[in-house]
């Protein structure tokens, strides 16, 4: 079975390769630039093409039995515009089962790939435990993590339990026809992951609120611009509820639990050592 991943060398795309290769399936990975791609197992195919332009996806898709397919594109990632193209070339080339991250918004992608007759399911997780990452440089030079709304709470997913699913589904089936919204075993607050991290690095960390006017100052110090401070405020300040409710994903398609974040936090304790 080969299968065609796009957006592979990103934080969950390089996972998902990684999980088909170990199971033994010829993996493609489709990357805008196939020259700068690093970290590719050995055997994977690495393809140039770009989701924008179809027209570059021709040999990507040639003899490729199923397709992971990112809903975004671009540095902005904007909803894809090419979803019509893109399914109807799928299904040319012999395409028979898609996984789509996407939030399943109906947009243009959504409606192409349910009028396209293949087997698809939308896979979106609620918010990625890699994304705790962006405090490593902080925690590791101040040991304290600075920020707003401390009781916004995620029910945050390990990227390895994402490509897990999405690599089950891709050379299993099964789970035709949904869309799997997939989550950690728990909602947790900003502080509660900092004190999952200090547990994990033996390190004591702290973690602070932020006041609207301290946050603004504080991003403003480190040179965010004005327009991303306040698109932070606002979503961080209306965070719906949604995203804290976990659900049942991880267990359906691989019949365990999924990982907690004070195990993401072990795997990845070097990364907050100074």
């Amino acid at each position: 079975m080969t299968i065609l991943v796009t957006g592979a060398t990103g934080s969950l795309g390089r996972h998902v390769v990684k999980r088909l290769r170990q199971a033994g399936h010829t993996v493609r990975a489709l990357t805008r630039t196939p020259a700068e791609a690093t970290g590719v197992p050995s055997g994977v195919e690495v393809v140039g093409g770009d989701l924008t332009k179809p027209q570059t996806l021709a040999a990507a898709l040639d003899g490729v039995s199923a397709v992971h397919l990112l809903g975004t594109a671009g540095h902005d990632h904007a909803p894809l515009r090419t979803g019509t193209q893109i399914m109807a070339m799928a299904a040319g080339a012999g395409v028979r089962r898609l996984t789509i991250l996407s939030p399943g918004e109906e947009g243009e992608l959504e409606q192409a790939v349910r009028g396209s007759g293949l087997e698809w399911t939308f896979i979106w997780p609620i918010d990625l435990m890699s994304n705790a990452l962006g405090w490593a440089e902080i925690i590791r030079d101040t040991a304290e993590v600075r920020e707003p709304y401390a009781n916004r709470r995620t029910a945050s997913v390990d990227e390895a339990d994402v490509a897990d699913v999405v690599a089950a589904v891709l050379s299993k089936g099964g789970h035709a026809g949904r869309r799997l919204v997939v989550t950690g075993p728990e909602a947790l607050t900003p502080a509660d992951k900092v004190s999952a991290i200090a547990g994990a690095t033996g390190r004591e960390l702290r973690f602070t609120e932020l006041t609207h006017d301290q946050a603004r100052h504080q991003w403003r110090a480190e040179g965010r611009p004005e327009e991303g401070i306040e698109f932070m405020l606002h979503m961080w300040a209306t965070v719906p509820e949604t995203v804290a409710r976990t659900t049942s994903a991880v267990e359906e398609v691989l019949s365990r639990p999924p990982r907690s974040f004070a195990q993401w936090a072990a795997a990845h304790a070097d990364a907050f050592r100074p």
